[in-house]
């Protein structure tokens, strides 16, 4: 195939939620380019874009697929992206790299939730949006209701440029108010019958033409005074007003297809040939330094990798985009992240699961290759002089996590290097070797996210795992302050051991005061601070420790033994094992020997002595509080609030937002361990939800009696194992 220079190229991520049509759009594009020679379908597990053995075993795509089409000399590079919430990392990694969003909207349903929380990923990237209604020959399709929807989600903004003559499966014909013709098609679709509009509908088009013109117009100085000389515009300023309102978000057209019968599919590829922004006239890019990065093919090569996919009998398959520069086959290039040298064995073109060999790429463009020695998901490739690099794709908040370990426990590192090579596939499966927890812990988007990873372990790595639910990271803390003292004495011939501490122990809380006196059983102690430490706990919080030792009882030189005593135990709790937060310790008295005393033994003192005192200071567990957002149809809106009640869940507020009600909750981690099931389940897989870290809250009272049994159980198992 030719090669493209940056002002030929286009790159589009198609977007929509699940079930809207997305991969059968993607095959009639390309049929109609000619890239295939006849349409697969998601049912018959033939398409180009849903092509790994997880997407044919669950008829869903899970990666986002990288094609291309050649249409009126130029190249659209085009990325299908999942429709699943689930895997909502793909339309992100995608959108970061395209420069347009075509967003499909089910004409059965209108705008979804999926559609909604995508489409705020294009308002925070500042993404132009075209959407396209599919599936008019659905017999649930209302076109009139779902365009007043999306104009009361969306605003003004939404401006037709097409729409049905009639809906359901008598579908067959569209009126262009752009071209101010009419399109209709035989019952399979393909190359359209183009006719001027009959008089019925003139009334109707010609209010739609003015309102583009309007809308077009508003976006350039010059078409504005035009329009109010005239009131018209050319078809070329017609197409020039569009572009310039795509790159500004001022305007959102709105299309009319049937992917499935291939109808309305060459009118818009028409569309984003002729007036879809090319790459150099888009928002710049920045690298890490905060640099603008240009595509201009005469600037410094420099590749960025977003995606890696594992293919059978290839191996990783590596795409980037061109940042900058342009990159032959056999270039020798620089991993800007890893600081190895790679050569650019050959160049592909995407087509899917197939690949077209090319011998260059220029700015803008998208491609792909194969073999790289070092080359991982996000790292950039540069030439001489050049020293780029990118970090501009941020990914969600996990939302679904599991344990898991394999069944055969020779199995483990086997397991952990599959799992970090697929998240190289997808950034947001994430993996953690939690210490605290003493588990693995795989992190995910969803149930079903995890669910296809577990398949992917068993069937294309062929290990077996288990998944169970993780621990919960609890804290623990005191309510009230107590006193307690320890001696460690050992002697077993020679030198022996000896430390005696005495200390106090109090909850800390920021901007406290330094105590002055303390009153245990009618008796006052008076504390003279010689030296204080504020530890900021990695788990969080703090512990201070005050050396209030005087007369020389315990030398300057054993505090350090003792703070460690103590961090021992903040790293073990007495009531659950979780790790202990803001406690203040004030050590007051103690003796030592002076031959047997030694750091050992004031910290095996130290240790015995908090233990001690933190079980009869109100002892506390907390547990992790999240923030919960969830957005629900309103249909739906009671259920929800019901099950969180049933979850200790404290309703915070609600909002609407875009046609949807917006619950907003605190909620405690324990009682999301399955909640993206339960919500699936209560909304029919129309809601959504997010989710982050708050704070951590005293639990009930009951709850930490449970927690105490538990973990006594487990310490009790483990001990007679």
């Amino acid at each position: 195939m030719r090669v493209y220079q940056t002002n030929e190229i286009k790159n589009i991520a198609l977007l929509g939620s699940a079930g809207s049509g997305k991969t059968t759009l993607a095959e009639s594009m390309l049929f109609e380019a000619g890239i295939i020679k006849r349409r697969g379908s998601v049912a018959a597990k033939n398409t180009v874009s849903d092509y790994f053995p997880v997407e044919l075993e669950y008829g869903y795509s899970v990666f986002p697929t990288v094609f291309h089409t050649e249409w009126n000399n130029k190249k659209l590079n085009i990325i299908d992206c999942p429709g699943s919430d689930d895997f909502v990392g793909g339309a992100i990694t995608s959108l970061h790299v395209t420069d347009l969003a075509l967003m499909l909207i089910n004409g059965q349903y209108g705008p979804e939730v999926g559609t909604q929380n995508v489409f705020r990923y294009t308002d925070k990237l500042k993404k132009p949006v075209i959407f396209l209604v599919n599936q008019l020959d659905s017999d649930k399709c209302d076109f009139d209701a779902i365009l007043t929807s999306m104009k009361d989600i969306y605003g003004s903004k939404c401006v037709q440029i097409q729409y049905p003559l009639q809906t359901g499966s008598g579908f067959n014909s569209l009126i262009d108010v752009l071209l101010m013709k009419k399109y209709t098609w035989a019952p399979d679709g393909g190359q359209p019958t183009i006719e001027e509009i009959p008089a019925e509908e003139m009334d109707k088009a010609m209010e739609l033409h003015k309102a583009l013109v309007e809308a077009a117009a508003e976006n350039d100085e010059n078409l504005m005074e035009k329009f109010f000389e005239s009131e018209t515009l050319s078809e070329d300023e017609l197409r020039e007003g569009i572009r310039k309102g795509l790159v500004t978000r001022s305007l959102f057209p709105v299309f009319c297809v049937c992917a499935g019968k291939d109808m309305g599919v060459r009118r818009l590829m028409e569309f984003l040939a002729n007036v879809v922004p090319f790459v150099n006239e888009m928002p710049k890019l920045h690298n890490t330094r905060g640099e603008e990065v240009a595509p201009e093919s005469n600037g410094p090569t420099s590749l960025y990798f977003f995606k890696t996919g594992v293919e059978p009998h290839i191996g990783e398959v590596s795409y980037f985009k061109v940042m900058s520069g342009s990159v032959k086959a056999g270039d020798d290039l620089v991993n800007a992240d890893r600081g190895s040298r790679e050569r650019i064995g050959q160049l592909y073109a995407c087509a899917g699961a197939n690949r077209i060999a090319v011998d260059q790429m220029y700015a803008g463009d998208i491609g792909c290759t194969v073999k790289l020695k070092d080359v991982k998901t996000g790292n950039a490739l540069n030439g001489k002089d050049c020293e780029w690099r990118y970090d501009f794709i941020k990914y969600p908040n996990s939302k679904y996590s599991r344990a898991v370990k394999a069944v055969n426990a020779q199995d483990t590192e086997k397991l952990m290097a599959a799992i970090l090579k697929m998240h190289q596939e997808d950034p947001t499966w994430v993996l953690e070797q939690s210490k605290e927890l003493r588990q693995t812990i795989v992190h995910g988007q969803g149930e079903f996210h995890l669910r296809t990873l577990k398949w992917r372990l068993e069937n294309n790595e062929k290990l077996q795992v288990q998944f169970g639910e993780p621990r919960i990271p609890y804290r623990e803390t005191i309510t009230k302050s107590a006193k307690a003292e320890y001696r460690h004495k050992k002697q077993s011939g020679g030198a022996g051991q000896f430390g005696e501490v005495h200390l106090i122990v109090e909850p800390y809380a920021e901007g406290m005061p330094d105590p002055t006196t303390y009153k245990f059983n009618g008796q006052e102690f008076k504390m003279n601070i010689k030296a204080k430490e504020e530890v900021d706990l990695e788990w969080g919080g703090k512990l201070v420790f005050i050396n209030s030792v005087v007369g020389g009882a315990i030398d300057a030189r054993f505090m350090p033994a003792i703070l460690k005593g103590i961090m021992d135990c903040m790293e073990h709790g007495p009531l659950t094992g979780s790790y202990a937060r803001d406690v203040r310790v004030v050590v007051f008295d103690g003796k030592m020997h002076p031959v047997d005393s030694n750091e050992l033994s004031f910290m095996l003192a130290a240790r015995h002595a908090f233990s001690d005192a933190f079980k009869i200071a109100g002892p506390k567990i907390l547990e992790p509080i999240c923030d919960l957002e969830v957005f629900v149809p309103a249909d739906f809106l009671g259920d929800v609030m019901s099950d969180l009640q049933g979850r200790r869940a404290m309703i915070m507020g609600m909002d609407s937002e875009a046609g949807y009600q917006k619950l907003q909750a605190k909620i405690p981690q324990k009682e999301l361990a399955n909640y993206s099931i339960s919500l699936s389940s209560l909304t029919g897989g129309r809601a959504s939800f997010t989710t982050k870290f708050a704070s951590y809250e005293l639990v009930p009272n009951e709850i930490q009696q449970n927690l105490i049994k538990e973990h006594e159980a487990e310490v009790s198992a483990d001990a007679n194992d």
